[in-house]
């Protein structure tokens, strides 16, 4: 009996956390990471609710403990519910690497300026660290992340960038910088509202046209389960619709 009861209230308790973890992070009650903590909490104690859930339905095989076999099986159920669609999407993220600064250019990756003016950035160190992310990021995604080749010159090239950014679902454009070629925006993940700093710029290519080269990196956490990286990519394939571009240099 005691097992079917612990884990019916554990269910109960770890559906709380998931609950109100992802409302207070989405509805901007609380910082992302507070209620990602509250989240991940939850998803522990749904693991320890499958186990003692399914120690109960065990248990109560026993006609004589019957009367607990609903609670437990409610335990393994909400807990499962739980439980498996984060293993499922951890399951589906792990061939990603554990970094979140992500650039088309590692020996000169698009700078932030503006983003270093933000309060949430105060204190940050903005500047990409080659050493520590660019054999994990050649290594870890698979395909290489390279500049996007464009046939128009730089300053028709950052008019398109500039109309394809503003289109893009979930970004807001922070600063825009004509005289170097530079945009800067933050994009919210839609259900923690994590935040993301980007900047793209667009430099001239050798033998004529453009290039357009990103950087995408996240304000907290070590890994990004690949969303730096497909961020990029999303936005170059948008811009290779446009039909101006070419490929990747």
């Amino acid at each position: 009996m005691i097992p079917a009861w612990l884990g019916f209230f554990d269910a109960l308790l770890a559906l709380a956390l998931v609950g109100a973890g992802i409302i207070a992070a989405h509805f901007d009650l609380t910082p992302p990471f507070v209620g990602f903590q509250m989240f991940a909490f939850g998803f522990l104690l749904s693991i320890f609710g499958t186990i003692v859930g399914i120690i109960g339905i065990i248990r109560t095989g026993n006609p004589a403990r019957r009367s607990g076999r609903n609670r437990a099986v409610a335990a393994t159920v909400i807990s499962l519910a739980i439980a498996l669609p984060v293993i499922a999407l951890v399951a589906g993220s792990r061939h990603y690497p554990p970094i979140n600064d992500i650039t088309t250019d590692f020996d000169n990756p698009p700078e932030f300026v503006f983003a270093e003016t933000l309060a949430p950035n105060s204190g940050r160190d903005m500047k990409y660290d080659q050493a520590k992310y660019e054999e994990r990021q050649k290594y870890g995604y698979p395909a290489p992340l390279t500049p996007l080749k464009m046939d128009s010159d730089p300053a028709a090239t950052f008019e398109k960038v500039k109309e394809a950014a503003v289109q893009m679902p979930d970004w807001q454009i922070t600063s825009t910088d004509p005289k170097e070629m530079t945009i800067e925006g933050v994009s919210r993940s839609k259900l923690f509202h994590f935040v993301d700093d980007f900047v793209i710029q667009v430099r001239p290519a050798d033998g004529g046209g453009s290039l357009v080269e990103m950087r995408s990196k996240s304000r907290v956490g070590v890994g990004d389960f690949g969303v730096n990286y497909n961020r990029i990519e999303s936005f170059f394939a948008r811009l290779k619709g446009t039909g101006v571009a070419t490929g990747a240099s």
